[in-house]
């Protein structure tokens, strides 16, 4: 089995770290990079346009959506991923929820409880979660064949 040589890099900025035995309740918006060992509960998203990487590590959780370009786990997370770039699931993570990404890597023993949904290269937008897109998309559709 090939081992993996590089890991996700570093996004330009600065690092927050959620420690160990720290649990937040809300959502997090941020740039850079976001570390989280503690618990959190409530949604994480990325500043739009910014380079960012989240990694939940293995004492890590997360109860809500991630919107993250670059996402690296290897905790448990309880909801969904939106990653327009890359996602990592280490060989402890565990995802219950459906993944959105363009490139992924797995190792073995992750866990998956979801649907895999792949994204084209497409803008940063088009991988975010949107409750009026679905319903527009169909009636664009519906408008062009008549």
């Amino acid at each position: 089995m090939r081992k993996k040589t590089t890991p996700a890099p570093f996004a330009a900025g600065a690092t927050t770290l959620v420690a160990g035995g720290t649990s937040v309740v809300g959502d997090i918006h941020f740039a850079g990079n976001l570390e989280v060992e503690g618990h959190i509960t409530g949604n994480i998203k990325a500043d739009d346009g910014a380079d960012a990487r989240v990694r939940i590590l293995p004492q890590g959780r997360v109860v809500g959506d991630i919107t993250v370009p670059v996402v690296v786990i290897n905790g448990r997370i309880e909801g969904n991923i939106y990653s327009n770039h890359q996602v990592e699931l280490a060989a402890k993570a565990v995802v219950d929820g459906n993944l959105h990404y363009c490139l992924i890597e797995i190792e073995k023993g992750a866990q998956v409880n979801g649907n895999f949904v792949h994204q084209g290269q497409a803008a940063p937008e088009s991988a975010t979660p949107s409750e009026e897109s679905a319903p527009v998309a169909a009636e664009e559709v519906a408008l062009d064949k008549a």
